[in-house]
């Protein structure tokens, strides 16, 4: 994590991520699942919010489709207690660019989500953040650990609320597709390797990969890198204090062209996987039985929002194993959403005072697809035994994680369709055997981003 991770170790978290998510991997169903509340219930107001009758918000996120929606409930039950009337607005990637489009227009949301690390400190240096207020800092110290706070503030300021998280080293597969082919969940990237050549030789390719959207494929990176690489090299990459032309980068690429380089392995090949985006991974490898378009896909426990569009049922159809180990250790990822405050106005500060309490986190607990840094936030508001287990994991944790590496770096390089580390990493997918050119262009474009 920029500035908050170093030397801290990911060992534990990976440990209980794990666990609970491996025995899963076995789980029927719900049959022990602990009582929630009934869909769309609310329980009694645990955060006291200020009467905004009258008083309109925009909220400003990427998210768009099913998690927009869920998302959306949020607000309702915001908009419920307060008399505020709240309108969600679709940011697009890089949301700085956007954010700034709004700003020089004189027309800036309330409150943005923001993706990454960096956006957040872009949005402070470009002094359009207001500092939270009194009544979400109290939130913030109830119900978070050191470590979350941490990451959304700058300069020992609170800016940020980070109202959502996620495990971002999670294989999802659907079960008869594995079932079909005899195959078990795999440890170790070796493991994996072999499974993928016994899936596609069955007929079923084996991964499912959203190349048309460059963050998945940080994604693969940053996991592949953590495990063989360490934490250590993984925190000096992240801040670009060492190149991208290093040998454990090309260790890493290398290892990601095991894959990566099978158009056997991959939905659609290689040409399919490019024009793939991140709702269509999931929802084709939990459609058509036990021959689906791939069986497996990878990605953070948000997938179970998408798996949701389709007939499959998490902890049945749809199964779940940590990211296998790659070096001595599995590696966990997190990344994560920060609500920031764009006005100086009592409607935005009542927003992340909400956002910071276990009552909004509850609301779309319960809708899936979703998990909390919010220690307060009761386990039983998860549907599921999957969900529900990664919640915990996340709390058990505590401070000891790794966050998503390109989301700590400049948006520039790190968050920007069509340039940077998506763009390299995109035309790596379509040629795997050129290392040394992937590494050039990441450095150059690296060094450009930082200023260094």
């Amino acid at each position: 994590m920029r500035e908050h991770g170093t030397g801290r170790t990911n060992l534990k978290w990976a440990a209980l991520a794990a666990a609970g998510a491996l025995a899963l991997t076995a789980c029927g169903g719900d049959a022990d699942k602990e009582p929630s509340a009934p869909q769309g219930a609310t329980a009694s107001p645990g955060v006291q919010l200020p009467r905004l009758d009258g008083e309109k918000l925009q909220v400003a996120a990427v998210w768009t489709g099913p998690e927009q929606e869920n998302f959306t409930k949020v607000l309702k039950e915001f908009e419920k207690r307060t008399g505020a009337t709240v309108t969600f607005v679709p940011a697009q990637d890089p949301i700085v660019t956007f954010l700034g489009t709004k700003i020089a227009g004189g027309a800036p949301p309330d409150v943005a989500l923001l993706p990454q690390v960096g956006a957040l400190v872009s949005a402070v240096q470009n002094k359009w953040a207001q500092p939270v207020g009194p009544e979400a800092q109290a939130q913030l110290d109830k119900n978070y650990s050191a470590g979350w706070k941490s990451l959304g503030a700058v300069g020992g300021t609170q800016y940020g609320v980070y109202y959502k998280a996620a495990n971002k080293s999670l294989i999802w597969y659907n079960a008869k597709a594995f079932e079909a082919a005899g195959v078990k969940p795999p440890t170790t990237w070796k493991e994996l390797i072999a499974a993928a050549d016994t899936l596609s030789a069955s007929g079923t390719p084996a991964v499912s990969v959203a190349g048309a959207d460059g963050w998945t494929l940080t994604d693969w990176f940053e996991n592949v890198y953590l495990s063989q690489a360490g934490p250590e090299k993984y925190d000096r990459l992240a801040k670009h204090e060492i190149k991208w032309t290093d040998a454990s980068v090309a260790q890493a690429l290398s290892t990601l062209a095991e894959l990566f380089g099978r158009k056997d392995f991959l939905a659609g090949g290689t040409s399919g996987a490019l024009a793939t985006e991140f709702p269509k991974s999931v929802t084709q490898t939990f459609t058509g039985g036990d021959r689906p378009a791939a069986a497996m896909v990878f990605e953070g426990d948000f997938v179970a929002v998408n798996i949701a569009q389709t007939e499959a049922k998490v902890g049945e159809d749809a199964l779940v194993f940590p990211f296998p180990a790659v070096g001595a250790k599995a590696p966990v990822v997190s990344g994560g959403d920060v609500a920031v405050a764009l006005k100086p106005s009592k409607g935005a500060q009542a927003l992340l005072t909400f956002l910071a309490s276990a009552d909004a986190a509850q609301i779309q607990a319960r809708e899936g697809g979703f998990v909390s840094p919010n220690k307060a936030v009761d386990p039983a508001a998860y549907p599921n035994d999957i969900q529900r287990n990664i919640a915990k994991a996340l709390i058990a944790a505590g401070d000891d994680f790794r966050f998503d590496m390109s989301d700590q770096a400049p948006a520039a390089f790190g968050g920007t369709p069509g340039a940077g580390e998506w763009k390299a990493l995109q035309d790596f997918l379509a040629n795997p055997s050129d290392v040394a050119g992937t590494q050039a262009k990441l450095e150059a474009d690296a060094a450009k981003a930082y200023g260094n």
